[in-house]
């Protein structure tokens, strides 16, 4: 890890040596062995070395905070892990492995305690089940808490999943239930205190899991033409994956796989459906399959279901079907950053 700008030490907090020793507690010599690490902590850089017959993959993740989650609802522990598992999924988005990751981080002096602590347990419990290394990354203090992740992952030569290999007459499928994550942030955003990180409702949206076999079984297996993570909601993600392959695509209404739910936090389906088209942070795969391969695509893979949602057409323009056989444009409602109603 670099030393930037020091943290002084003060009553209940860490200075920046303090802070950067749990960081490297992260990196234990057993998940450097099988990272592909030769160099990690205590240098300038880390030296990584891929493995033959292998290409390398690298993506980096912004987490940053009243973005993508509030100090005083969001556990520090489920910080942790998700900060970690949003970059993974992209490695899994194009059948890879992750390897290792660098770590940049901005905290306040106040949360160099006990939150730096949860946090640091719940990403070092990510990175061991991914599992992914870390190699390295940056401190410095800030009035925000922000956090950048870079990940370092590997795809068998030749092997890689892009969004750009969709053909006219593809069958499209998702991977899990589309919406869960946008239901578990709504009732986080509804309650007045800190998340209880057991309540099931909320696990998709605090504990996020990277589809790591299934892209990596899709990829290894052929049977992917195209694929992308879901990660700023069906109506966003598949028009870029759309986009990329120069194609359309039409989608069924009544086989958009919705959340399942508590019989106390029932809602009607017309807002499951709202959730499912427009709700970001699922994580899920979404990939196409062509036509004569989409008998060798499971129901459900490892008990994940898995669940043909449309299909890819020659003309651009992207649809939904009604269950009254009614067509209508897929309009673009999902995660957007820059856009005021995000």
């Amino acid at each position: 890890m670099k030393e930037t700008k020091h943290l002084p030490a003060e009553r209940g907090r860490l200075a920046e040596s303090a802070i950067l020793e749990q960081i490297e507690s992260l990196a234990a010599a057993r998940s450097i062995r099988r990272s592909g690490l030769t160099v990690g902590i205590g240098d300038d850089a880390a030296i990584f070395t891929a493995a033959r017959g292998y290409e390398q993959i690298l993506t980096c993740d912004w987490f940053l905070e009243g973005t993508h989650f509030l100090r005083d609802r969001h556990p520090p522990d489920a910080i942790g892990w998700k900060c970690l598992a949003r970059a993974v999924s992209d490695v899994a988005a194009m059948g890879g492995a992750p390897r290792c990751f660098l770590l940049s981080l901005a905290l306040p002096a106040s949360h160099t305690g006990s939150w730096l602590t949860e946090f640091l347990r719940g990403l070092r419990r990510a990175s061991k089940r991914f599992p992914c290394a870390l190699a390295g990354g940056d401190t410095t203090r800030g009035k925000d808490i922000l956090i950048n992740v870079t990940v370092v992952g590997e795809v068998r030569r030749g092997t890689a999943v892009l969004r750009s290999g969709a053909k006219p007459g593809d069958i499209v499928f998702a991977s899990g239930r589309l919406g869960t994550a946008e239901l578990g942030l709504r009732l986080l955003r509804a309650s007045k205190r800190l998340a209880n990180s057991r309540d099931p409702v909320l696990q998709k949206h605090l504990y996020p899991e990277p589809r790591l076999a299934l892209g990596r079984w899709l990829a290894e297996s052929r049977l992917a033409s195209a694929m992308m993570d879901l990660s700023d909601g069906l109506s966003t993600d598949l028009p870029r994956l759309c986009a990329a392959s120069g194609v359309g695509a039409r989608l069924a209404v009544d086989s958009i796989p919705t959340a399942q739910l508590l019989k106390s936090k029932q809602i009607g389906r017309h807002n499951l459906l709202d959730l499912a088209f427009h709700g970001g942070d699922d994580y899920e795969l979404l990939f196409t399959v062509p036509l004569e391969k989409r008998k060798r695509v499971p129901r459900s893979f490892r008990g994940l279901p898995i669940t043909p949602i449309g299909e890819i057409t020659r003309d651009r323009g992207l649809l939904v079907i009604g269950s009254d056989g009614r067509k209508g444009p897929l309009r673009d409602r999902g995660w957007d950053p820059f856009r005021k109603s995000s």
